[in-house]
């Protein structure tokens, strides 16, 4: 009986299967637990070490990408981001998102922005345009103009109205639209005023034959009238010829009338399709203008104590405009089916020393 037992439990062990050995799930990892992009733009490289072949995609923002293969091999190997620069106000983020069959993993990726302030500079005032627009009049003192007030331009500037200025998705949106037969848009100063410092704002362009946007600085004495009370010009640009950036300064001795205005002109590639940092630097010996960092306009004090030559000794208020036709906006004529037309401002920022 025994024997029987024994045979009966010898032969259901040999029937016995063993299991199969459960494979390891695919591992990935990172020499970062975020990555870096370079607020200038440019490709950034991390290394990575993967048990598996793993795919690799972005998250579908436009401002970066990837700048290897989208196959990451078993073993370790260098992936490779680019991105442009970020020129608005605020860091961003996106993900790189690995596949390996049904397992997943992520990478955030992050860009600080670009910084252009000079050294010695710290924040005194700033708009980043992040409230209500019901917000805009506590910072901002809008103009109530007719059409033909200046430049012979066609827009009337009506104030505080919300079809012509609002914030949305944390950018100052500042539109030129019909209504009726009338062109309207905005002109808005700032409610402060600065002797010297270092002005910069975030400004993406709107496009069309006849738009003419704006940037600059006037003072709060006026009483020597224009051009004699001086102007500074950070940015200007028309539609008719898009991309060109220009800055200018006007006074007595040098000014538009005259044909003697000091100006400076160059192509901005891409400044009706995205963000771009114009920025001044007004001390009392000079007045400088930059795009994106780089030098365009420079204007030295001649120390004659003259004020037809250096009227920049007193306080001067921003701002921020868009023109419809007038001498320059208009000197091809218009187009009004390119209306509406947005100009963007991302922020607004004054430091002093």
């Amino acid at each position: 009986m025994l024997s029987l037992i024994a045979s009966f439990l010898l032969l259901a062990a040999c029937g016995e299967k063993t299991p199969e050995p459960v494979p390891a799930a695919p591992e990935i990892s990172f020499a970062c637990t975020e990555m870096a992009l370079d607020p200038q733009g440019g490709e950034t490289k991390v290394r990575v070490k993967a048990t598996a072949a793993w795919t690799v995609a972005t998250d579908g923002q436009d401002w970066f990408a990837l700048a290897s293969p989208e196959q990451i091999f078993k073993g370790e190997s260098l992936l490779k981001v680019s991105a442009q620069p970020n020129l608005g106000g605020n860091a961003r983020e996106g993900e790189l998102r690995f596949t390996s069959g049904e397992h997943t993993a992520t990478l955030v990726v992050r860009q600080e922005p670009c910084s252009f302030v000079p050294e010695g500079y710290r924040m005194v005032w700033q708009d980043e345009f992040s409230g209500a627009s019901s917000e805009l009049a506590t910072k901002w003192r809008f103009e109530d103009w007719a059409p033909g007030r200046v430049n012979h331009e066609l827009q009337r500037y009506t104030p505080d109205d919300r079809r012509t200025s609002y914030v949305e998705d944390g950018a100052l949106h500042i539109v030129a639209r019909k209504d009726g037969k009338q062109v309207i848009s905005a002109r808005m100063n700032t409610r402060g005023s600065w002797l010297y410092g270092y002005m910069e704002a975030a400004i993406w362009l709107p496009e069309g034959k006849g738009t003419w946007p704006a940037f600059w600085m006037m003072p709060d004495d006026m009483s020597r009238g224009w051009p004699a009370c001086g102007e500074i010009d950070i940015l200007e640009e028309v539609g008719v010829h898009a991309d060109y950036t220009s800055s200018s300064i006007h006074c007595q001795a040098y000014n538009h009338v005259k044909g003697t205005q000091k100006t400076a002109e160059r192509l901005t590639a891409g400044a009706e399709s995205g963000y771009h940092v114009y920025g001044l630097e007004w001390t009392a010996d000079y007045i400088r203008t930059y795009v994106d960092g780089k030098k365009l306009l420079e204007f030295k004090n001649d120390q004659a104590g003259n004020d037809d030559t250096w009227p920049f000794n007193k306080k001067f208020f921003i701002t921020l405009n868009l023109a419809w036709g007038g001498d320059w906006g208009g000197m091809s004529g218009v187009d009004e089916s390119a209306l509406p037309c947005t100009m963007r401002v991302d922020y607004v920022r004054v430091y002093q020393k």
